[in-house]
């Protein structure tokens, strides 16, 4: 365990700045969902958790609906201690770099999840219900070609920063479960591809310190 503002090293995230900056990224979330998008074991992800309470930088609330969010003393420690690191990594211009690349790619994600989403029926655009299995394996398709795209920016952005490995993994099996017919993994589960990019493109933003417009 290492005490709550005390990096690790400069280019390997401490657990407890790791979980923090996740649930910056993923939002107010149940433990599972932390430890999932954290790469971290649950019962991991949980001791960080309650000791990042213990300091005031998360909150939690129970019952079947509850979970777990981010003060905002823990908002601001997080824009901090991220920024920190990455300069203290020196891996900044890495990352802005691949960040401008991540942003080549968006316009087309947005796209392809529009696609996904409606299709045209006698030219009307109409809600895609995905009974038309050979529209969904064309669209499917174009994500194939398009991850392999984003691959290469994400290890671009791991091998800058190790942390950023992680969304490698989270993209690649969102889309392998759409392709095995789950379709709710290309954008309407937390887990999806589209979710999983958008917290990518959060996580880009926070640690470059670039506000959402």
């Amino acid at each position: 365990m290492y005490p709550v503002g005390v990096p690790n090293s400069p280019h390997k995230t401490s657990p407890d700045l790791l979980v923090l900056h996740t649930l910056r990224c993923i939002g107010f979330a149940a433990l599972d969902r932390v430890a999932e998008a954290a790469g971290l074991p649950e019962s991991d992800a949980e001791s960080e958790l309650i000791d990042l309470a213990v300091a005031g930088l998360v909150t939690r609330l129970p019952g079947d609906f509850g979970g777990w969010g981010l003060t905002d003393a823990g908002r601001a420690a997080d824009a901090e201690r991220i920024s920190d690191e990455l300069d203290a990594a020196g891996a900044r211009t890495a990352v802005a770099g691949a960040y401008d690349d991540f942003m080549v790619l968006n316009p087309e994600l947005l796209d392809l999840c529009t696609a996904w989403q409606t299709r045209s029926v006698d030219g009307v655009a109409t809600l895609n219900d995905h009974t038309d299995a050979a529209y969904d394996s064309r669209v499917l398709d174009r994500f194939t070609e398009f991850d392999r795209r984003a691959g290469v920016v994400c290890a671009d952005l791991a091998a800058a920063m190790p942390r950023f490995q992680r969304y490698r993994g989270r993209l690649a099996g969102a889309l392998g479960r759409a392709r095995s017919g789950e379709v709710r993994y290309v954008t309407d589960d937390l887990a999806s591809y589209h979710t999983v990019w958008f917290q990518l493109h959060e996580d880009l933003l926070v640690t470059l310190g670039i506000p959402r417009h």
